[in-house]
């Protein structure tokens, strides 16, 4: 089923009393632990509603968030799907309050697996989350009551938290995107730990626009959380055009039935059609990894977490999570620095099975079990829930899982995963699924260059910026004070020199935009006699871009006439029978003597 979007509406309070219609004719109150009340979200959306009728620009103005219980929102309690631990924050999660200042509207808490264990959204004294579509079959967790608000089209977008997967199977099982970047992109200051240094936050949407635009508001550093991070200077910033996947042989399929491998295969072969090369690969040492998780001394961290406070027997503690976080009280810490080791170990070999691919592309998860089940096998069938997602986590890894279809009249999804810190072309590669047209890079991740020449797309220099990670940011046009000449180099090029203000022309170009890295890589190796400086546009706006030295454009062709080094290029195609091309005097320009571009 695809999850419908909430109905567009004038005002945002007008959204919100739509949301809160939604939430009394789905009748699912095992989706919220806590719902706020109506008339303090509409006071709310009023306050945004006069805010932008001012002119305030707000990134998320009134866009609908629910949030999974295990996140701080100031002014609600956090449980963890365990009343008794309930405390009420001091300050919101974060990513929260980053939301919120961007104008996205909190509707309330949502149930969950409790303490972040599980896969299935049963674990929960607040009831079982039953899946959005077929009341019988589960949810999905363990951020199970974030997946369902969204697919029910209630909220525009939900946090979720991730540790095991629990951001991407409840996403595979409602039709939804989920979005977990790379570990430490988004703070997790304000969120209940469940095995902290594999714990992330997570973002669940109908579309992969609406994750984005709430994700790409999250990141950042945050100095209450010590292990945030930052974007690396050599971020990618976008896939190839033809992007090399590696996909899983047949027996890493196994536990998959025919419907859910008749979907896979179809998903891949769109991928094929939208221009991707895929090659099979053993994942075998991936999926072996992921046993780490639950089969090794890395459950300690669970113990870590909230052992103490389940060693005193809370009668609202869920059984099965009970059992799972007090076993691993006895771990010696010796078995946890042997696993530790070799997890070290997996990471480098992961590395090594990758390397040369853009993205592993793999099905979310194995099956959509049913309410009975799960009760019949709790821990088995959450076991194999986690099959495809397990490993990401502990690998430091990047994922966005998409829906891929129907698999026997369910939801199906895929997953696709890059090494940490290259989620942007995850999400690139992700879109080639959805259909949609991926969002520009997150703030701060790069630098916009413009190029008016052989580095154009489709001309013979383009392929250095694609290989450095650069991403096509759009079309542009220089102000008026620019004149472009045909330089005698091979492979051809222009060189681009300021001249008086006006003693020019609007010229053709494009802007890309390059990582710290990838743009310093790609100054140092530029021949003269081009050089980089500020190019000022025809909307007063000054760019990064390239400037040829004036005194070695003087030796060559003017051709600012024919508007950009396009239009040239064709001219001299369609003009050639004639016996050459028509244009300005070699050499200066007329009305001015060309002079350095400003810097």
């Amino acid at each position: 089923m695809k999850p419908s979007s909430p109905t567009p509406h004038p005002t945002v309070e007008a959204r919100v009393e739509a949301a809160y219609r939604r939430i009394e004719d789905a009748a699912r109150p095992e989706v919220w632990i806590t719902l706020r009340p109506q008339e303090g979200v509409r006071a709310e959306a009023r306050t945004l509603d006069a805010r932008l009728a001012a002119g305030e620009q707000l990134p998320l103005a009134g866009l609908l968030m629910a949030v999974k219980d295990n996140i701080d929102v100031v002014g609600l309690p956090t449980t963890a799907a365990c009343p008794s631990y309930a405390y009420r924050p001091a300050a919101s999660a974060t990513a929260v309050q980053r939301l919120t200042d961007a104008g996205a509207l909190v509707l309330g808490k949502t149930n969950m697996d409790q303490f972040a264990t599980g896969l299935v959204g049963t674990r929960s004294p607040y009831g079982a989350v039953r899946g959005a579509a077929d009341p019988e079959l589960i949810s999905g967790g363990s951020s199970s009551g974030s997946a369902v608000a969204v697919a029910l089209g209630i909220a525009d977008f939900a946090l979720g938290t991730d540790t095991a997967g629990s951001g991407r199977v409840p996403a595979a099982l409602g039709g939804l995107v989920g979005i977990k970047p790379t570990l430490g992109l988004v703070p997790a200051t304000g969120v209940v730990p469940a095995a902290r240094p594999y714990d992330c936050v997570t973002v669940f949407a109908a579309t992969l626009t609406t994750a984005q635009r709430a994700l790409t508001v999250m990141t950042g550093p945050d100095e209450g959380d010590p292990r945030s991070r930052d974007w690396p200077a050599g971020v990618r910033l976008a896939a190839p055009a033809r992007p090399r996947l590696a996909v899983p042989r047949a027996a890493d399929l196994a536990p998959l039935g025919p419907g859910a491998r008749a979907a896979f295969a179809t998903a891949l072969d769109r991928l094929a059609a939208a221009g991707a090369r895929t090659e099979v690969l053993d994942v075998s040492p991936l999926l072996e990894a992921a046993r780490l998780l639950y089969e090794g001394a890395l459950v300690a961290e669970r113990y870590a977490a909230v052992g103490e406070f389940l060693e005193g027997r809370p009668a609202d503690a869920d059984p099965t999570v009970a059992r799972i976080v007090l076993a691993a009280a006895g771990i010696p810490a010796a078995a946890l620095a042997a696993d530790q080791e070799r997890l070290d170990i997996f990471r480098a070999e992961a590395g090594r099975l990758l390397d040369g691919f853009d993205a592993l592309v793999l099905p979310t998860t194995t099956g959509h079990p049913s309410l009975a089940e799960v009760a019949a096998d709790p821990v088995g069938v959450n076991s194999r829930l986690g099959t495809y997602t397990n490993f990401v986590n502990l690998l430091d890894m990047a994922a966005v899982a998409v829906p891929a279809g129907e698999a026997d009249g369910t939801p199906f999804g895929v997953s696709v995963i890059t090494r940490a810190f290259e989620d942007q072309a995850a999400l690139d590669i992700a879109a080639l699924l959805t259909g949609e047209r991926s969002a520009p890079p997150y703030p701060g991740t790069g630098t916009d260059l413009a190029v008016f020449g052989a580095h154009l797309r489709g001309q013979p220099l383009h392929p250095q910026l694609t290989a450095l990670g650069a991403r096509f940011a759009g079309e542009l046009r220089t102000a008026p004070d620019y004149r472009l000449f045909a330089l005698g180099t091979v492979p051809p090029k222009p060189g681009l020199v300021r001249v008086a203000p006006g003693a020019g022309a609007a010229l053709a170009g494009e802007r890309w935009t390059l990582s710290p890295a990838a743009l310093g890589r790609f100054l140092a190796e530029l021949p003269p006699p081009m050089s980089l400086g500020r190019i000022r546009l025809d909307d007063g706006s000054w760019v990064l871009g390239f400037q040829c030295d004036p005194h070695s454009a003087a030796a060559g062709q003017d051709i600012t006439a024919y508007g950009g080094w396009l239009a040239y290029l064709a001219a001299g195609a369609a003009g050639a029978a004639d016996g050459g091309l028509a244009g300005a005097p070699a050499g200066q320009a007329p009305g001015s003597a060309p002079e350095a571009a400003a810097r």
